[in-house]
């Protein structure tokens, strides 16, 4: 056995005992919602946080099974609309203590084909970088259109501007602007998008807001 296939078997292992773990996590958490419907009690925060809890599992478990696969997108037909929302949903934990709003103008919809774990992970990875762009206090907005052909989303923030010179490489591999960054979010971004027929782009970043775009087609029966 080689090297690479020393490592790709060592991942595969790690992979399957992690993914263990995470069922584990899955289970508790349906357990704790069956525990809160059987006694009566009512907390929307708590369904929430529990809902937001099972998705994230969802979308680790997904990214570990990649590790036994090269042919790892799997597309299916979705609401646009509804995939954004839970986004958005699911990147509020990293809000943490900054006085940051999320303003979401979708009035708007369309059916796409894609890997929704995937596309939902993309997602989140750009709203989670838009919260780090901002010190403390800002804005991040979250817009839908759509034409005859296609969907456009823009994620946009008023926080620390991208210098010119990093725009140009800020979708490479190991790329960060980020102290402690790995420069593999905005990479995986890119690749996973592309390979669903999407497309990630910066549309700008000046001091007063930084915007991502994604152009992906409707899907057509």
């Amino acid at each position: 056995m080689n090297n690479t296939d020393l490592v790709y078997e060592q991942s595969r292992c790690v992979a399957h005992e992690i993914r263990n773990h995470l069922s584990i996590c899955e289970i508790y958490t349906q357990i704790i919602k069956k525990n809160l419907e059987q006694e009566g009690v009512e907390n929307q925060s708590v369904n929430n946080a529990l809902n937001c809890i099972s998705k994230s599992l969802k979308i680790m478990n997904n990214s570990l099974i990649d590790l036994k696969s090269l042919n790892n997108i799997s597309c299916k037909e979705c609401s646009i609309k509804t995939i954004l929302e839970e986004g958005i949903t699911l990147s509020k934990v990293y809000i943490h203590e900054k006085d940051i709003k999320i303003t979401s103008i979708i009035n708007t919809d369309a059916d796409v084909y894609i890997d929704e774990n995937k596309f939902l992970a993309c997602i989140v990875n750009i709203i989670k970088n838009a919260i780090e762009a901002i010190d403390n206090k800002g804005e991040i907005k979250v817009t839908l259109d759509k034409d005859s052909q296609n969907v456009y989303i823009k994620i946009s923030n008023n926080g620390e501007p991208i210098s010119k010179e990093k725009q140009q490489s800020i979708f490479e591999e190991g790329y960060t602007t980020k102290p402690t960054g790995s420069g593999l979010g905005l990479h995986i971004c890119s690749d996973n998008l592309k390979a669903q027929n999407a497309i990630l782009r910066l549309n700008k970043s000046t001091p007063e807001i930084t915007e991502f775009e994604i152009i992906l087609p409707i899907y057509k029966n």
